[in-house]
């Protein structure tokens, strides 16, 4: 039998709900008023089913040296599967997650609990807000923002001033991580690669190869960082996957946003 969690969250108006995964022993799926958010298996977090997700965690690995602790800020919890991920995959890792919702943060870690819940705070606001005042002075190693889908985001989180206080709170190495959805054409991602673009001397964007011919709704995940393009960084990025996939940067981004 198939075992479901479920909470009314009141600020939302929406039942949040986990249901195991019938193929996938140990991991869960979590659904926001019937709508699948996340997956996330918790007795293997180093496995993780979305492609997008997939592509976050290779920009993951590739980032320090391998193994080495970590310094992250999650911007948008959900069902923590990429801090869980990290905490496997980067043990010691310093993690920090800020939601909304605290609802369904509470309800996240009260079904699914951490490995390790000592190493992970969580800061319950608006994200900007928390970028400016309570993590103001704090450094990171990798900074990712996965709190919207499409021309519904929240302005005042798509604008390049948001993406220079992200950057501001980085590490000279450092790394922002987008996850952008969006819908042919693709205005919206545009918009972020070329607010992006002005901030960051390097960006490059990664998704399935059909989300770049404009004609696919999906997700894509934009890097954006100070540090110099790293080419075999890049081909490595490449032959991890998820396959059929793409990496864009400098002129093949020409017509996603780059000015």
């Amino acid at each position: 039998m198939v075992k479901r969690a479920s909470r009314w969250l009141s600020n939302l108006g929406a039942h949040a709900t986990l249901e195991e995964d019938a193929f996938v022993p140990g991991a869960w799926v979590l659904q926001l008023g019937g709508a699948e958010q996340s997956h996330v298996n918790v007795d293997h977090p180093e496995e993780i089913f979305y492609e997008y997700l997939r592509r976050l965690a290779n920009h993951v690995d590739e980032h320090g040296e391998a193994g080495k602790p970590l310094h992250v800020l999650h911007l948008g919890a959900g069902a923590l599967t990429l801090a869980r991920y990290i905490q496997r995959k980067r043990p010691g890792s310093v993690q920090v997650a800020v939601d909304l919702e605290r609802e369904l943060l509470d309800f996240v870690f009260d079904a699914l609990p951490m490995e390790n819940p000592r190493n992970l705070r969580t800061i319950i606001g608006d994200a900007r807000r928390v970028l400016t005042h309570e993590l103001a002075g704090e450094k990171f190693d990798i900074i990712v923002l996965d709190i919207f889908s499409g021309a519904g985001a929240p302005e005042h989180l798509t604008v390049p001033a948001f993406y220079a206080e992200m950057n501001s709170l980085l590490r000279p190495e450092g790394l922002v991580l987008v996850n952008v959805g969006d819908d042919p054409p693709f205005t919206f991602a545009d918009s972020q690669i070329k607010a992006m673009s002005e901030i960051f001397a390097t960006v490059m964007a990664s998704a399935p190869t059909e989300i770049f011919s404009r004609k696919f709704p999906g997700n894509m995940v934009v890097a954006g960082t100070q540090s110099r393009l790293d080419l075999a960084m890049v081909d490595r990025l490449r032959a991890s996957g998820p396959h059929p996939g793409s990496v864009l940067f400098g002129s093949d981004l020409d017509g996603f946003g780059k000015p």
